[in-house]
């Protein structure tokens, strides 16, 4: 039978931690049962190399030692992976709850998560007051939906070049681009990727709900030098023409239709179009979703990224 990929590397950790001098492939295959049925040299070497860089991310600290006889050893020395002792109040635990909350909806939930619980197990005190997300009137999250997400934080992490489809807001199909990326950055509720675009020999800014298809990465290094500071909010905003005023959003109305809007409104112009009012209204987070409710009562003239926005949750809503 099989055996579970956790018992192997939890016996493979604890082969490490128990030996007082360096063991080799040939010693650990000999002492560690899934080993024995790994079937041939190859299949083994394989699995204990995949095991060895397992234990490594986890967080433990195993040794390479050449011995006299040409082989190499490996152990974990239980000095070198002994943690200090955890010295956090209430308080910080709290912001340390907190945050790693903030992430349950991206790949790094599982990292936060893991985290806690080992500082949890180190002595950290339970933030078990007002800062726990059962109690507490604010419970952050970074919304994470775009599936570009996951592949283009590692790329920034591993500095890797990338490849994808990406649609402009004025653009009726997608463009393929080649991206060397720098930063990710959320903003009113939207992600967007800085990068150098290689095609145009530029910095680029990208928003994530409007790249199509696959992230794939690709060989080689980096063409242009990273920015140490890079400015994502500040682009998004010029887009939009903002200079520090609250930014409008320019819409027609059917006549007799739209109360909540009107409400709203900072100026109405009526009858500019038969049967049609104009609009303008406060432009934040969640107007699109807003404006889609009053399906053909209303048309978006401006800013162009809400009007793709709103053009974006109509295709979705009519695909089902």
């Amino acid at each position: 039978m099989a055996i579970a990929k956790a018992e192997r590397l939890m016996n493979l950790a604890l082969c490490l931690l128990g030996t007082r001098r360096p063991l080799s492939k040939r010693e650990l295959r000999g002492s560690i049962e899934a080993y024995m049925e790994a079937g041939n040299d190859e299949s083994f070497n394989r699995m204990f190399e995949r095991d060895k860089d397992d234990l490594r991310e986890l967080g433990l600290v195993i040794e390479t030692v050449e011995n006299l006889e040409g082989e190499t050893g490996y152990l974990a020395r239980r000095d070198s992976n002994r943690l200090p002792p955890v010295s956090l109040d209430a308080e910080e635990a709290a912001a340390l709850g907190l945050a790693a909350k903030v992430w349950q909806q991206a790949r790094l939930a599982g990292a936060a998560s893991g985290a806690l619980q080992k500082l949890r197990a180190g002595g950290m005190p339970e933030a078990d007051d007002a800062y726990d997300g059962q109690h507490s009137v604010i419970e952050p999250r970074i919304p994470v939906h775009e599936a570009a997400f996951e592949p283009l934080m590692l790329a920034c992490r591993d500095r890797r070049p990338v490849t994808f489809d990406y649609r402009k807001s004025t653009a009726a199909r997608p463009e393929p681009r080649q991206v060397e990326p720098w930063a990710l950055e959320c903003w009113r509720g939207h992600w967007y990727l800085a990068g150098f675009d290689r095609d145009r020999g530029a910095e680029r800014v990208f928003r994530l709900s409007r790249i199509c298809g696959k992230v794939r990465s690709r060989a080689g290094k980096y063409t242009a030098e990273v920015p140490d500071v890079v400015t994502v909010r500040e682009t998004v905003a010029g887009w939009a023409g903002e200079s520090g005023a609250d930014r409008s959003a320019l819409i027609r109305l059917r006549s007799g239709a739209g109360y909540p809007l009107r409400a709203r409104a900072t100026a109405v112009r009526e009858g500019v179009a038969e049967g049609w009012d104009e609009l303008e209204i406060p432009y934040g987070h969640g107007l699109d979703a807003w404006l889609v409710e009053f399906g053909p009562d209303v048309v978006v003239l401006g800013p162009a990224d809400l009007r793709a926005d709103v053009v974006d949750r109509l295709r979705a809503v009519a695909e089902g």
